[in-house]
C-alpha cells in the first residue's frame, strides 16, 4: 500500500524557515519533518512513497538525491576522481519525488498523483508537516471494516495557551497545558479508496473542501479516532516544541530504533 504525502505548499505561516527551502524539508534533530513522517510509516511496514512537490521542489530532490552520502563518512579520491561512501544500508524505502506545479492546491496535488499509484485500489494520504504517534495498522484495518471510500484520522487539537478558570477577577484555576475538550479536528493520515480521485476537479481545488465535505455528506468518510500524540508544525513555536521534544530523547512519534 502506497503513502501519499502532500508536500508541495508554501508554508506561510512559518516564512521565516521556508524562505529557503520547502516546509517539509524544516529539520528537527537535523532531519527534515519529511524524514520524521516516512519513518513513522517505515517502521510500521509502509515502505513506498509518493511525494508530491511544488515550492522549492529540488531541495527534497537534492535531499533524497544525495541521501546515502548526508548519512554516511565519505572518501573522495582527488587524483582519480573518485568517491567512496562508507554507509549502512539505508532504510528500505521507495521514494517517488512527483512535482506536482507551484500554485495547485491539496486536491490538485493528490489528483496529479493518480498515475504514481499503479494498481492499487487504496492508498494513505497525509501532510508532509505534523508528526504524531499513530497507530497505521489498526488504522488500516479500521478502514477495512466500516467499507467507506474514506478515512481521516481525528485528533485533539493541541492546545497553545493556558487557560484560566475565574470566578469572578479571581482566577481559581490554572492549567498551563489544557486538553482541548471533546473537540476533534482533522489530523490526516488517511486512508482512501482511489475512488475519491474521481472527486477531484482539478489543480484549483482543496481537499479539504469540496471533496472531504461531498463524503461526508454521502456517509463515505469515517474518523478514525487517536487520543494519542498529533502535533503540526505551523508556526516557530511548534518547531521549538518538536525540537525540543527530540533533543529530550522522549519523542513520542519516535516508534523506531
Amino acid at each position: 500500500m502506497k503513502v501519499v504525502l502532500l508536500a508541495g505548499g508554501l508554508g506561510t505561516r512559518i516564512s521565516e524557515e521556508t524562505a529557503l527551502r520547502p516546509k517539509p524539508m524544516i529539520e528537527i534533530g537535523g532531519h527534515p519533518i519529511l524524514w520524521h513522517i516516512m519513518s513513522l510509516y517505515g517502521v510500521q511496514g509502509f515502505t513506498e512513497f509518493v511525494v508530491a512537490l511544488g515550492y522549492k521542489s529540488e531541495v527534497a530532490k537534492d535531499y533524497f538525491l544525495n541521501f546515502r552520502a548526508r548519512n554516511a563518512d565519505i572518501t573522495i579520491d582527488l587524483s582519480k576522481g573518485t568517491t567512496a561512501i562508507h554507509a549502512e544500508t539505508g532504510p528500505d524505502w521507495t521514494v517517488h519525488l512527483v512535482d506536482t506545479g507551484l500554485s495547485t492546491q491539496t486536491g490538485g496535488r493528490l489528483k496529479r498523483i493518480a498515475p504514481w499509484l499503479g494498481d492499487d485500489t487504496t492508498f494513505l494520504l497525509t501532510y508532509g508537516d505534523g508528526v504524531a504517534d499513530v497507530d497505521l495498522e489498526a488504522l488500516v484495518a479500521f478502514h477495512r471494516a466500516h467499507g467507506r471510500l474514506a478515512t481521516v484520522t481525528a485528533v485533539h487539537p493541541p492546545a497553545r495557551f493556558g487557560s484560566l478558570a475565574l470566578d469572578g477577577d479571581r482566577v481559581a484555576a490554572f492549567a498551563e497545558k489544557p486538553q482541548a475538550g471533546e473537540a476533534w479536528i482533522n489530523g490526516g493520515f488517511f486512508v482512501l479508496d482511489r475512488k475519491v480521485l474521481d472527486l477531484i476537479d482539478g489543480d484549483a481545488t482543496l481537499w479539504e473542501l469540496e471533496p472531504l465535505e461531498t463524503l461526508a455528506q454521502e456517509g463515505q468518510l469515517m474518523a478514525y479516532k487517536h487520543g494519542g500524540f498529533w502535533q503540526p508544525m505551523d508556526t516557530l513555536r511548534d518547531l521549538r516544541y518538536l525540537e525540543d521534544l527530540w533533543a529530550s530523547g522522549k519523542a513520542p512519534w519516535k516508534l523506531w530504533r
